[in-house]
């Protein structure tokens, strides 16, 4: 597996330069860019990536959708039209299962309570508010928002955004700068690099979910103190995430937590992927590792998942809110989160917490949990090397060799099963994946299509790394194996 990996990679490279040697003979010196003078908006390797490798695999990637994203949806077809950088989308589409949008708890599309009040406040206060925050775009629905969230997530306050990604790039800067230390998870998520480059502050990288090397980094740098200064550090922000987006894990929070009361550093803490989605109500990670909120300084998360919306939250202490909203420019310059966004996200946990009258929120919870440890331990019987942990709704199953992602992708799509692939940058170059996101608007049916598919598709593209389960083996167990799922 790696030398063929290893291979393949080599093969991509030496023949994407030679291609590049033959250009600059044979093709450059006769055309007229008129670009002289210039510098290249792109790196080269940049620019040589997206000639020589996205370019021919790009028809895997944004395809576009015709319909919400529920449990099945409809998917525009991409042609190729010249073998390598032209792309013809034709109005065509075809309705597949969906396995790659984070509709965790099936808030996506039309939802009988959600929905009727989103309309509703769409007639009142329009698509838009045109206004930042702090001028006239804060309305009554965004000052219950706050406090909905406030309360669900167990915090004295809340300040919400209208993105996501920056929620955590405009943020950490604002929470710390020069002579400050960050200390982060060697996998976090790109809005949180981003928002620690542009702090200004010392930055370390602890491996993966590893508390023991955080420890030691912590321990290090207290005794080190600033390299050039030698003072102490005005400031220590560990950040991790609950659910980690490309590799299914659930971080280990209890250890971490500990060990940062210990050194007298603060929590920042990402629930992107797992508020709403984990936890006995869905409140999350703390819930679900059973640790108290009061122990988690920052807890930021995105309504862009399992509440079927858009635009990230920060929650901490009321005197932490009010300073992020005297001083955070996304919050004092950018567009506030529209009104009808602001109002699913109010139903959705309300669905959540059965204050809709119905235990709807509590089968949807209930749902995404059986269904992604079901369809977790399928997964694994086939012998497939899956990543992540038992109740995350996100499961990579690993592909390795580059050339098995276009592979992969095109004929799940061929049997109507859309599944992202993920490879190089948002990966590393060797590790690409596809990548499987559980809803709890899937049927039992549907999951067994789905592992009907990706078995027959994973024999054709030799993905299986792992011997499968012998079924006389698997029967024996299966009561077993069923039983851990749903604890």
């Amino acid at each position: 597996m790696y030398f063929s990996t290893y291979l393949s990679c080599c093969l991509i490279l030496g023949f994407g330069h030679l291609r590049d040697f033959f250009r600059r003979i044979l093709v450059l010196p006769f055309t007229d860019y008129n670009l002289q003078g210039y510098a290249p908006i792109f790196l080269d390797h940049e620019d040589f990536y997206m000639r020589r490798g996205y370019h021919r695999v790009q028809d895997c990637f944004s395809r576009p959708i015709a319909s919400a994203p529920d449990a099945w949806f409809d998917v525009v077809e991409k042609v190729r039209d010249d073998e390598e950088k032209v792309l013809d989308r034709p109005t065509k589409s075809r309705k597949c299962l969906n396995l790659g949008s984070y509709n965790y708890l099936g808030f996506g599309s039309f939802d009988e309570y959600c929905t009727p009040r989103v309309i509703e406040s769409l007639k009142k206060f329009s698509a838009s508010t045109c206004s930042s925050r702090v001028d006239a775009g804060t309305t009554s629905v965004h000052v219950e928002l706050e406090e909905c969230v406030a309360k669900y997530v167990g915090k004295h306050s809340v300040i919400v955004f209208g993105m996501g990604y920056a929620t955590n790039s405009s943020i950490i800067p604002i929470l710390i700068g020069k002579g400050g230390l960050i200390i982060s998870d060697s996998l976090n998520h790109n809005s949180i690099i981003n928002g620690a480059r542009g702090s200004g502050a010392n930055i370390r990288i602890f491996q993966h979910n590893t508390p023991s090397h955080l420890e030691r980094i912590l321990r290090e740098e207290i005794a080190k103190r600033q390299t050039k200064a030698h003072k102490p550090w005005k400031k220590i922000i560990v950040i991790i995430e609950g659910i980690y987006s490309m590799e299914g894990e659930i971080c280990k929070l209890p250890e971490i937590v500990s060990i940062c009361k210990k050194y007298k550093a603060y929590v920042y803490l990402d629930e992107a992927h797992s508020i709403g989605a984990i936890g006995n109500t869905g409140r999350g990670v703390c819930e679900h590792l059973g640790v108290n909120t009061a122990d988690v300084d920052i807890m930021m998360g995105t309504f862009s998942k399992s509440f079927g919306s858009c635009g990230g939250y920060i929650a901490g202490s009321k005197e932490l809110i009010q300073y992020l909203k005297h001083h955070c420019p996304a919050h004092l310059y950018a567009t506030s989160i529209s009104t009808p966004s602001a109002q699913q996200i109010i139903s959705a946990i309300k669905v959540i917490l059965g204050e809709d009258g119905s235990n709807r929120g509590a089968q949807k919870l209930a749902r995404i949990r059986d269904n992604s440890n079901f369809f977790r331990s399928e997964l694994w019987k086939m012998g497939f090397k899956v990543l992540g942990d038992y109740d995350s709704p996100v499961m990579p199953i690993m592909l390795y060799h580059p050339a098995k992602i276009p592979a992969f992708s095109r004929e799940c799509l061929r049997e109507n099963v859309a599944i992202a692939v993920v490879g190089f940058p948002a990966t590393p170059l060797m590790l690409a994946r596809a990548r499987i996101c559980i809803s709890a608007s899937h049927s039992k049916q549907d999951l067994i299509k789905a592992l009907e598919v990706i078995g027959k598709v994973g024999d054709l593209t030799g993905i299986k790394y792992f011997p499968a389960t012998p079924k006389k083996q698997e029967e024996e167990r299966d009561g077993i194996k069923i039983g851990c799922c749903s604890m």
